[in-house]
C-alpha cells in the first residue's frame, strides 16, 4: 500500500526520518529547557522556549535545530565569521 504515517506531527522533518530522538524537557521559572538527542549519533541540541509554548512547537523547533546539527556534521568548515572576539 503506502508508508503509515506518523501520528506525530514533529517526527520528520523536512520528509527526512531521523530515527530515535529523545526529548527532555526541565521548566525553569518561566523557561521551558528543551534538549533532544539523536540516539544513533549521540549529538545533542537544546532550545528554551517560554513556559506557555506549545508542546509540539519546541519538539518540531528542537528537531529542525537537530537536523542541521546533523546535516552540517560534513568535514568542511564553517565559514568564519566577521566580529572580534573581547
Amino acid at each position: 500500500m503506502g508508508q503509515v504515517p506518523c501520528p506525530y506531527p514533529a517526527c520528520t522533518v523536512s520528509g527526512e526520518d531521523l530515527g530515535d530522538v529523545i526529548f527532555e524537557i526541565t521548566q525553569i521559572g518561566d523557561v521551558q529547557r528543551v534538549a533532544a538527542v539523536h540516539v544513533a549519533t549521540g549529538i545533542e541540541v537544546v532550545i528554551q522556549a517560554p513556559r506557555n509554548a506549545a508542546l509540539v512547537d519546541v519538539r518540531t523547533l528542537a528537531l529542525r535545530k537537530l537536523e542541521r546539527a546533523l546535516s552540517n556534521d560534513d568535514d568542511e568548515p564553517s565559514p568564519q565569521r566577521p566580529g572580534k572576539l573581547v
